[in-house]
C-alpha cells in the first residue's frame, strides 16, 4: 500500500481556488481517502480559515468533492444524451441510456447533499460509475489528528461534535484517532526507545491500526511464500483464487497452475515448525477454486511455461 500527502483542500478548490484542480486531479488518481481533521491548537501552525474548528473543516471538504463530482457528472451526462438522441436499439444506445440513467442518478445523490459511495449500485451501475473515478465514491478513513497530551488521555473538546457530523454525514465509514505529533517525535528514535516511550506514556502507536483499516476498506489481504533464505509477502484482493494470487508472483504461474500447498500463518503461531504443520495434517493441498485466505502460507505447483 502506497501512501500520498496531499496537501489540504481549501474552500473553492473545486473553482480553482488554492491548489484547485491539481488538487483534485491527485485525488481522482487514488484508491482510498484518508481524510485527517484537525483538532488541536498550535499557534505555530495557522489555519487557513483563521481557527481550530473540524466540523467546518469536514463540511468544506464534503461539498468541495460534492460540487466537483457533479461537474464530473453533468458532463458525462451531456455526452450519452448526444448518443441517446440518435434513437434506434444499438448496442451502443442501449449502453448510452443505461449510463445516462447513472448519472441521473449520481446527479440527485449528489445535489441531495450525499456521497456516491453512501448509495446501493447495481452491478451494472457500478460499471458506469468506476471509469469516472468520482471524488465521492472513494472509499474514506478518518483521522482525527490530536494533542500528544489529548491522544493520552483520550479526550478533546471537539470529539462530540465531530462524533455528531460523522453520524450525519458518514455513518459506516472508519473513524481513528491520532496524534501526529507524537507519531513524528517517535520516528526519532530507536524502535526499543519508541517502544520504551509508548510504554511510559501508556499508548500505543495509532500507525498499525491505520494501515490495517485501510486495508479492510480497499478489500486486501496478503499472504506469505517462503524459501531457505526469505520470505515475501504479496498483497491481494479478498476472495482472489489461487490461480490468480500465484500469478501475482509470476504471470506464467496463472497459467500453469496446477496445486498449491496451504498453511496459515495462525496454525503456524500454535504449532511452531512446518514439519508440525504436515504431522498433524495441517497443510492442505488445495485447487483452482481454493479462495485464498489472509495470512496464507504457500507453495504454489504449476507446470512449465508454454514457450
Amino acid at each position: 500500500m502506497t501512501i500520498y500527502d496531499i496537501a489540504g483542500l481549501t474552500r473553492g478548490a473545486s473553482t480553482g481556488a488554492g491548489l484547485g484542480n491539481s488538487f483534485l486531479s491527485h485525488i481522482r488518481a487514488v484508491d482510498a481517502i484518508f481524510q485527517v481533521v484537525r483538532c488541536f491548537d498550535d499557534a505555530e501552525i495557522i489555519h487557513v480559515e483563521g481557527d481550530v474548528n473540524p466540523t467546518r473543516d469536514l463540511e468544506i471538504i464534503r461539498e468541495e468533492l460534492q460540487i466537483k463530482d457533479i461537474e464530473f457528472c453533468e458532463k458525462e451526462l451531456e455526452a450519452q444524451k448526444k448518443l441517446t438522441r440518435r434513437g434506434g436499439q444499438s448496442l451502443e444506445v442501449k449502453k448510452a441510456l443505461e449510463v445516462q440513467s447513472t448519472m441521473e442518478k449520481c446527479l440527485q445523490m449528489l445535489t441531495d447533499g450525499k456521497d456516491i459511495r453512501q448509495g446501493e449500485w447495481s452491478p451494472k451501475e457500478v460499471e458506469a460509475i468506476n471509469p469516472m473515478t468520482l471524488l465521492t465514491a472513494k472509499p474514506v478513513v478518518y483521522l482525527v489528528n490530536l494533542s500528544e497530551k489529548d491522544y493520552i488521555r483520550k479526550k478533546n473538546k471537539h470529539l462530540g461534535k465531530i462524533g455528531e457530523w460523522l453520524k450525519e454525514h458518514a455513518a459506516g465509514d472508519p473513524v481513528l484517532p491520532i496524534s501526529i505529533c507524537l507519531e513524528d517525535r517517535l520516528t526519532r528514535m530507536t524502535e526499543e526507545e519508541a517502544t520504551a516511550e509508548l510504554k511510559e506514556l501508556g499508548v500505543e502507536s495509532a500507525l498499525p491500526k491505520i494501515v490495517t483499516t485501510m486495508r479492510n476498506v480497499l478489500n486486501l489481504i496478503s499472504f506469505f511464500t517462503t524459501g531457505t533464505d526469505e520470505v515475501r509477502q504479496w498483497t491481494i484482493r479478498k476472495g482472489t483464487k489461487a490461480p490468480q494470487a500465484a500469478g501475482v508472483i509470476h504471470g506464467d504461474f496463472e497459467k500453469t497452475f496446477i496445486q498449491a500447498l496451504v498453511y496459515n500463518f495462525e496454525v503456524l503461531k500454535e504449532l511452531a515448525t512446518e514439519a508440525e504443520i504436515k504431522a498433524q495434517g495441517k497443510m492442505g493441498t488445495k485447487g483452482k477454486d481454493y479462495v485464498m485466505q489472509d495470512g496464507d502460507i504457500v507453495l504454489f505447483k504449476a507446470g512449465a511455461a508454454k514457450s
